[in-house]
């Protein structure tokens, strides 16, 4: 049995040991009432909440009507032209085994992990006040992001449909309330759904992914300033884990994200070698009419994919580019302790900041301006500690990786290098281009 001064004992600041686990408990457990109220809200209006087995049954039975049954129905059912719906095979299969890779790796992350344990709101107690609001701001701006890249293409869904049942014959084969109208009407409305629930699941993993890795963004820069401002104040440990922990968590990114990445991003590209591969090939009749919907179908598909990329090769050059200012830090404090009669860092404010905006407008990235370099605690740290801490940054970059290959620029030139032989490859067995 555990004595009374075992379980209330006090640390040498006199608080109990127990307040800083129980604190962060609590912030771990989820409320009707906290910060996600709003996203299972929405989470619950896209059918994809499956917090209980009521909600659960629910977000099945709603995937399999619109990710299955619709577009099934709407190809063998629905009395079609082959001509008018040259490409739907190629378009039905694409987006259903794209939302059917989403809700798969959805339903298992929320069930596996809880909503709030993968959004790692519960790692945010021991945050800065800055990571803690701004990631906050992206959780609550999440669904209208998502609305930003859904409704364009809904709407021009919408559009293709209308004019598509206005301007055909007859295509349902049996009345609905005595009227064909109605029956046009009914089965417009249900592939509007099923296209949209298709898209907007996937694309809401995708934004899911970007979520989490713009709080890995905020927690680099928070990082990035200890260097800016002039260093550790005493020690290299407390930098060594913090980098740690924010290398821990990319890791664990990686880890959940990595099937979903590698999967969609062999569906997108087998989907688009396809669509091309018939819009090529010999004979094939290409408009407006009949392949309207597969380039709706192309857009949405490739956008998911490029919001994963670009999400991963930003946050790994974010966390790559700490390696350099650790480096511009060490060196300066090299410098300052050799030029005792110094009060600055000589050589520190010789480029301009004019070449560095250039830069910063090309790269989109942020770019370290040594003449902000604080020296005041230089030299509170030795040469050795200094050497080591960056030879350590050296030998263990951080940045989200797919299965041990790293997201960054180099491995999206050599996966551009492979998309674009292939389609070269493609053209010239159809077309002859060589």
């Amino acid at each position: 049995m555990v004595g009374n001064g075992d379980a209330g004992g006090s640390g040498s600041g006199g608080e109990p040991l127990l307040s800083c686990k129980a604190t962060s408990y609590l912030r771990s457990l989820s409320r009707s009432d906290d910060e996600l109220r709003v996203f299972r809200s929405c989470l619950r209006w896209m059918c994809v909440d499956q917090s209980d087995t009521c909600h659960a049954v629910v977000s099945w039975s709603v995937f399999l009507l619109l990710s299955i049954f619709v577009p099934t129905a709407s190809h063998f059912v629905l009395n079609c032209f082959p001509g008018r719906r040259a490409y739907d095979v190629a378009v039905q299969l694409s987006l259903t085994s794209a939302s059917a890779l989403a809700f798969v790796c959805l339903s298992h992350f929320v069930r596996r992990y809880g909503l709030r344990r993968f959004l790692f709101l519960d790692k945010l107690v021991g945050e800065s006040e800055r990571v803690r609001a701004g990631y906050m701001d992206q959780l609550n701006r999440s669904f209208r992001l998502l609305s930003l890249f859904v409704m364009p293409c809904f709407a021009g869904e919408v559009a293709y449909k209308i004019w598509w049942y206005s301007s055909g014959s007859e295509r349902v084969p049996f009345p609905i309330a005595g009227s064909m109208a109605v029956g046009n009407v009914v089965a417009c409305a249900l592939e509007l759904a099923s296209w949209i629930y298709r898209v907007a699941l996937f694309l809401f993993v995708c934004v899911l992914f970007r979520l989490m890795c713009y709080l890995q963004i905020l927690r680099l820069q928070d990082f990035a300033a200890v260097f800016v401002e002039g260093g550790p104040t005493s020690d290299v440990a407390e930098v060594l884990g913090e980098h740690l922990r924010i290398r821990r968590q990319l890791r664990i990114i990686s880890h959940r994200y990595r099937s979903f990445i590698l999967y969609s991003l062999i569906l997108v590209s087998a989907s688009q070698l396809v669509a091309l591969l018939l819009t090529t090939r010999h004979r094939a009749i290409v408009n407006f009419n009949n392949a309207g919907e597969l380039a709706l179908c192309s857009i949405g598909l490739v956008t998911g994919l490029l919001i994963c990329l670009r999400s991963a090769a930003k946050i790994t050059h974010k966390a790559q580019a700490i390696t350099s200012q650790a480096a511009t830090w060490h060196v300066c404090a090299t410098i300052e302790s050799d030029a005792e009669n110094r009060t600055s860092v000589p050589s520190c404010d010789d480029e301009s900041g004019e070449e560095d905006d250039e830069c910063r407008k090309d790269d989109g990235e942020e770019i370290l301006d040594v003449g902000k370099i604080t020296p005041c605690h230089m030299n509170n740290i030795s040469y050795q500690k200094r050497q080591a801490l960056v030879t350590y940054l050296e030998n263990n970059p951080a940045g989200i990786t797919v299965f041990g290959f790293v997201v960054d620029r180099t491995w999206l030139h050599a996966l551009f290098m492979m998309e674009f032989s292939l389609v070269m490859w493609l053209l010239g067995k159809t077309i002859g281009i060589s």
